[in-house]
C-alpha cells in the first residue's frame, strides 16, 4: 500500500511538472508564425475575403493565456477600391488560466490598436460589407438556417468576470455613400472601460470626432448581475455632441432579457438645431418663414415602457419663446392607442410655417399659389388609432389671426375624431366650435357647428385676409358640412345654415348711400372719392343656407340711420362670382338699431355681381324707371316721412329743399 502511495505521488508530481513545463516551454519553443498561413486561409474560407496578419505574434499560456497579434487586415468585397475594409494595427487579450476551473473569468488586458472600418456603398446602391462569409452551397445556408435562432439552455457559465483593462485606442469608421455623393467619418474613437465585473457599475468614458466635430459619452452602467439580462441595469450617462448637443439619461432598464422594460429621465440641455445641423454639415431640413426660429430647444421628461406601451410623464419642452408642458401614452403600437395633455403658454405658428404657406402672404399682399399636385392623403392609419388628448394654448396666432385661452380636447376611434370642445377668445369675443371629422372612406367628410358672440370683424378679417371688408361687433350660430381635404374640392361640397349678426359697423368698400345720392358713381362715371368708400350701420344680418358649394342668402337686412336695406342672392364658392340684390330704402328718421316700426321711402335697387376679386355694384337703372316716383311737393312729403332735418350748421332743411336733392342726385 505504501508503495502505490509512494508510486502514485511520484506519477502525479510527474503530470504537474510535465504540464507546468508544458505550459512554460510551449510559447517558447513552438514557432506560431509556422501556424500563420493556415490561420489567414482559416479567416479568408470563412469570411469570403483576404485576410492577413503582421510577423508580430505572441502568444502565452500561463499563468495567463495571452495573444497578440499586429497588422490585421481583412480585405475588401471584389469590384470595391480604397484599401482595405477592416484594419488593426494591434490586438491583445491576456486571459487568466486556473479561474477558468471555478467559472471565474479574469482579464488582465483587452486591447485594439487603431482599428479601422471602411465602408461603401456604390452608385449602384450595394455596399462592400454585404454578403460577407464562406461562398458555401444551399446546403450549408440552410444549416445556418436551422442553428440561428436556437436559444442557449441555461444561465450563464460563468460564477464571476473581472477585466482589468479593456480599451480601444485610435478607431476610425468611415462610410462613403457614392450614390449620394457623401462621406460620414468617425475619427479619434477611443472607448475606455473600468471596473468591469457581474456586480459594480462599469465606467465608460468613450470619446470621438463626428466629421472633426467631438461626440462624448460618459457615466456609469449597471452592475449587470450574474445572470445578464434578468437583474436591472442602471444607467447614468451623459452625452455630448458637435459641441452642440447635450443629453443626460438616468434610470435603468428593468430585466431586459426577460420583463424588456425601461424607466428613464430625459434631460436635453437647451441646443440650437440650427447650429446642430450646420456642425454636421448638412442644410436644414426645415424652410420656416421666420429664419430665426428653432434656434432654442430644450426637454425635460420621463419615460417608461416596455415593447407594447410607453408613458411619459412630467414632460416640459422649450422651443424658442415658448415653454410647452405635457403628458402623453402610447399602447398596442399595431393599432394605436393614444392620449396625451397638452399645456403651452404662447406660440406664433406663422412664424414656423414654410414660406408661402397658406395663410401667408407674399411682399405683395397676394395670397401665394400652391405648385403642383398634392399627394393623396392615406387615412389608413387614422381608422387604426384610438386618441384622447386635451390642449391649452394661453396665446396662438396662426394665418395671422390671435387667439387665446384655446381649450381643445379630440377624441377619436375606428376613423371617427370629435373636436369637443373647441373654444377660445377671439378679437375681444368669443368662439366655441364642436367638429367631427369621419375618415371611415378615402374621402373626409367633416361637420362643424359654432357660435361667436362679442367678435371685433374689422381687426379679424383685416389680420386674416390682409383686406377692409366689414366692421362691427359678430355674433354667430351656424353650422358646416363639406367632403374633402383639399380647398378646391371643399368649396364644391360645402353646405349647412346659419345666421351671423354685425352690429354697430360698417361695410368698406361700398357706400351705397353715396350710390343712390349720385346714381352715375355707380356707372364709374363720376371721380372716386378721396377716403375709402363706406357703408354705416347698426345692424347687420345675414341669415344663409349652403348646398354642394352654393351658398344663398335668402333675407339679408340691414338698420342705418336714414337707410334700410335688404339683399337676397347667391355666390358659388368655387367660380367665385357674385349674383346679389340690394333694395335699400331711404327713410326720414335717424334711428338704427332697435327701430322695428315699417318705413317708407324711395326703393334704388343694386345689383352686386362680378367676382371676388372684381365685384361690380350698380344700381338696378331698369327697376328705378318701372317704378312710379311722386312728382308733387306733398307726394314727396309723404315719401320722406317727417318733414325736414337739421343741416350741418343747425338750421332746418325744408322737405322741398330734400327732394329737390335727393332728385338732383338720382338723375344728374
Amino acid at each position: 500500500m505504501g508503495k502505490v502511495m509512494k508510486w502514485g505521488g511520484i506519477a502525479l508530481g510527474a503530470v504537474v511538472v510535465l504540464i507546468v513545463g508544458a505550459v512554460v516551454l510551449v510559447p517558447m519553443f513552438v514557432d506560431v508564425q509556422k501556424y500563420k498561413p493556415e490561420i489567414e486561409a482559416l479567416v479568408t474560407k470563412q469570411t469570403g475575403r483576404t485576410f492577413s496578419m503582421g510577423d508580430d505574434i505572441k502568444l502565452s499560456v500561463f499563468p495567463w493565456v495571452g495573444v497578440q497579434l499586429s497588422d490585421l487586415a481583412l480585405g475588401n468585397a471584389d469590384g470595391f477600391d480604397g484599401g482595405d475594409m477592416i484594419s488593426v494595427k494591434r490586438f491583445e487579450v491576456r486571459l487568466k488560466v486556473m479561474p477558468l476551473l471555478s467559472r471565474e473569468i479574469q482579464v488582465d488586458t483587452f486591447l485594439m490598436d487603431s482599428p479601422q472600418i471602411r465602408l461603401v456603398k456604390n452608385k449602384a446602391g450595394k455596399g462592400n460589407w454585404e454578403n460577407i462569409g464562406p461562398a458555401g452551397t444551399a446546403k450549408a445556408k440552410a444549416a445556418d438556417k436551422k442553428t440561428q435562432g436556437t436559444p442557449a439552455e441555461g444561465g450563464m457559465p460563468i460564477s464571476s468576470l473581472m477585466v482589468g483593462t479593456f480599451s480601444i485606442t485610435g478607431g476610425k469608421l468611415a462610410f462613403n455613400d457614392k450614390a449620394a455623393g457623401s462621406l460620414t467619418e468617425i475619427a479619434d474613437l477611443n472607448l475606455d472601460l473600468k471596473d468591469i465585473s457581474l456586480d459594480k457599475p462599469v465606467t465608460v468614458d468613450f470619446s470621438a470626432k463626428l466629421n472633426g466635430k467631438p461626440l462624448s459619452l460618459a457615466g456609469t452602467a449597471g452592475p449587470i448581475g450574474a445572470e445578464p439580462g434578468k437583474s436591472d441595469i442602471s444607467l447614468d450617462l451623459v452625452v455630448k455632441a458637435l459641441d452642440a448637443l447635450d443629453l443626460s439619461l438616468k434610470g435603468k432598464l428593468i430585466q431586459p432579457a426577460t420583463a424588456q422594460k425601461f424607466d428613464l429621465a430625459v434631460d436635453l440641455a437647451p441646443f440650437s438645431p440650427r447650429k446642430l445641423f450646420e456642425a454636421l454639415g448638412q442644410p436644414f431640413p426645415v424652410d420656416t418663414t421666420d429664419p430665426a426660429v428653432l434656434n432654442k430647444v430644450a426637454l425635460k421628461a420621463g419615460i417608461k415602457g416596455d415593447a407594447r406601451a410607453v408613458a411619459v410623464s412630467g414632460g416640459s419642452m422649450t422651443l424658442d419663446d415658448s415653454t410647452l408642458t405635457f403628458t402623453a401614452s402610447a399602447k398596442d403600437f399595431h393599432k394605436p392607442a393614444l392620449t396625451f395633455d397638452l399645456n403651452l403658454d404662447a406660440i406664433d405658428a406663422d412664424r414656423y410655417l414654410p414660406p408661402g404657406a397658406q395663410g401667408q402672404k407674399t411682399q405683395s399682399g397676394k395670397q401665394a399659389q400652391p405648385s403642383g399636385k398634392t399627394a393623396k392623403t392615406d387615412y389608413g392609419p387614422l381608422r387604426k388609432m384610438v386618441l384622447d388628448g386635451k390642449a391649452v394654448i394661453g396665446n396662438l396666432k396662426v394665418a395671422n389671426m390671435k387667439m387665446a385661452n384655446v381649450t381643445v380636447h379630440l377624441k377619436g376611434k375606428n376613423g371617427v375624431f370629435d373636436l369637443d370642445p373647441f373654444s377660445m377668445d377671439l378679437y375681444q369675443g368669443t368662439a366655441g366650435v364642436k367638429a367631427q371629422v369621419d375618415v371611415r372612406k378615402n374621402t373626409p367628410v367633416t361637420a362643424v357647428t359654432m357660435k361667436l358672440a362679442g367678435i371685433q370683424a374689422g381687426p379679424m378679417i383685416k389680420d386674416a385676409a390682409a383686406k377692409e371688408v366689414i366692421e362691427g361687433t359678430l355674433a354667430a350660430d351656424a353650422g358646416l358640412t363639406m367632403t374633402g381635404d383639399t380647398p378646391e374640392l371643399i368649396k364644391k361640397t360645402l353646405g349647412g345654415k346659419g345666421e351671423l349678426t354685425f352690429t354697430d359697423g360698417a361695410i368698406v368698400g361700398i357706400d351705397i348711400a353715396g350710390t343712390i345720392r349720385n346714381a352715375t358713381s355707380g356707372l364709374g362715371m363720376t371721380e372716386k372719392p378721396a377716403e375709402k368708400p363706406r357703408t354705416d350701420f347698426a345692424e347687420l344680418k345675414i341669415p344663409y343656407t349652403a348646398d354642394n358649394g352654393v351658398v344663398s342668402i335668402p333675407a339679408a337686412s340691414l338698420i342705418s340711420p336714414l337707410l334700410r336695406l335688404g339683399a337676397k342672392g347667391q355666390t358659388n364658392l368655387a367660380k367665385e362670382d357674385l349674383d346679389f340684390r340690394v333694395d335699400p330704402k331711404l327713410v326720414a328718421t335717424l334711428k338704427g338699431q332697435g327701430d322695428t316700426k315699417s318705413r317708407s321711402g324711395l326703393l334704388i335697387p343694386l345689383l352686386i355681381t362680378g367676382t371676388y376679386a372684381q365685384p361690380k355694384i350698380r344700381p338696378d337703372l331698369k327697376a328705378m324707371v318701372g317704378k312710379q316716383l311722386p312728382t308733387d311737393k306733398e307726394g314727396l312729403k309723404t315719401l320722406l316721412q317727417g318733414g325736414g332735418s337739421e343741416t350741418t350748421d343747425g338750421k332746418q332743411e325744408s322737405v322741398e329743399e330734400k327732394a329737390k336733392g335727393l332728385i338732383k342726385g338720382l338723375f344728374n
